[in-house]
């Protein structure tokens, strides 16, 4: 009997000692799987940390372009040609000269009318002739027998313009020297069709009208019936 209990006892304690070190065996395992899931999440930040970069030299890249793009916007806006904006000193073709400020109590084409038309007529008389003689000097100048035929044509093209526009010009001016005889006859500033007072906004704008706006758009019309 006694023999039986010893042999019970000694497998009671081989199990329990079995029991520990499984124990002690899992404990360890945990122990060491343990380490290795906490690296985990570390090289998933670094990876993060890696690509955080990337993503900002990106939309960097992305603004500068942007950048390029509104600089480019601006200079290609600022070679556009601009308007011409004539200022308020400017009578129609005639710069450097205020606008006549009319009165209603004052009587049309008074002495002051008179020398303030008879000043915008003189003065754009003078500019035409300046540019005559400018055009003139400009071909004596630059007038040269070209070998190659392509530079002789575009340098005939050139004066043949400029003569055209002169031709223009010469014809400007004899309009003007007869609204000057009518300026000295007392004749400037009325319609020659009806009459009518022409006005002082319309002879600042046009100095050599000779018509009012209501014959002018009725001579306008017969030119495109006739035509």
């Amino acid at each position: 009997m006694a023999a039986k209990k010893k042999a019970v006892k000694s497998k009671a304690t081989a199990k329990k000692k079995a029991v520990a070190k499984k124990k002690t065996v899992k404990k360890a395992a945990v122990k060491k799987a343990a380490p290795k899931k906490k690296a985990a999440p570390k090289k998933k930040a670094a990876v993060k940390k890696k690509a955080a970069p990337k993503k900002k030299a990106a939309v960097k890249k992305k603004a500068a372009s942007k950048k390029k793009v509104g600089v480019r916007g601006k200079l290609l806006f600022k070679k556009k040609p601009a308007r011409k904006k004539f200022k308020t000193s400017q009578i129609g073709p005639v710069p450097g000269i205020a606008p006549y400020k009319e009165t209603r109590s004052e009587e049309y084409m008074n002495d002051k009318q008179v020398t303030h038309f008879r000043n915008i007529l003189l003065t754009w008389k003078r500019s035409l002739m300046e540019e005559v003689d400018r055009t003139v000097h400009h071909m004596q100048d630059d007038a040269a027998n070209f070998p190659d035929p392509n530079d002789r044509a575009t340098q005939e093209s050139e004066f043949s313009m400029e003569l055209r526009a002169r031709d223009r010009e010469r014809k400007l001016i004899k309009k003007i020297d007869e609204s000057m005889r009518n300026l000295d006859n007392e004749e400037f500033g009325f319609c020659e069709a009806c009459g009518v007072e022409i006005g002082v906004k319309r002879l600042e704008a046009r100095p050599t009208a000779t018509l009012c706006i209501d014959c002018k758009i009725l001579d306008e019309i017969r030119e495109k019936q006739m035509g």
